[in-house]
């Protein structure tokens, strides 16, 4: 069980090498789905769109609720036989907040501290989106210490796009 993140201008090259089963898009809006691999069903791609803001302000969109709800019922439906790729604009804050999200959903066994030191033991520069975490920290009931983990990781090394990364969850 794997997932593939990293930036979109590396998600055509990533699909074609790793050939994922899903597809999960967190792009700013307005933003129409990319156009990346005819190989993955369309029920088995999603696409959210926010800006990667950390609390509402104006003229931003900001993570909310509903866009949990829809990334969690999204990856509850995938099995892992293949990977999923997860990718925003520069791979290093909503994609790795999601990421993070649904490892932990799919590794309820694992403390959320092992899953956020995986996280950066996999990708030096992963910044998760803050606000994202503690949504899904509050959709799946874990009592803040999601985001507490994730604090704990402290921010990435400065980068312009994050440079793609596997997550095993296996």
């Amino acid at each position: 069980m794997r997932l593939i993140v990293g930036p979109l201008a590396e998600a055509a090259r990533l699909c074609a090498e790793e050939r994922p089963s899903h597809l999960l898009s967190w792009l700013s809006p307005p933003a129409a789905p990319p156009e990346l691999s005819a190989a993955i069903a369309p029920r088995h791609r999603l696409l959210l769109t926010s800006h990667d803001v950390c609390a509402p302000g104006d003229g931003y969109d900001p993570p909310n609720t509903s866009h949990l709800v829809a990334l969690l019922d999204f990856a509850a439906g995938w099995d892992g036989e293949r990977p999923m790729l997860i990718h925003c604009w520069a791979g290093v804050s909503r994609s790795t907040a999601a990421a993070y999200a649904i490892a932990c959903l799919k590794r309820p066994d694992l403390a959320e501290a092992e899953l956020a030191a995986r996280l950066r033991a996999a990708a030096p520069s992963a910044t998760p989106n803050p606000l994202i975490v503690q949504l899904a920290d509050d959709q799946l009931g874990r009592a803040g210490r999601m985001a507490r983990a994730i604090a704990g990781i402290g921010r990435g090394c400065e980068t312009g796009l994050g440079a793609p990364f596997a997550l095993r969850l296996a």
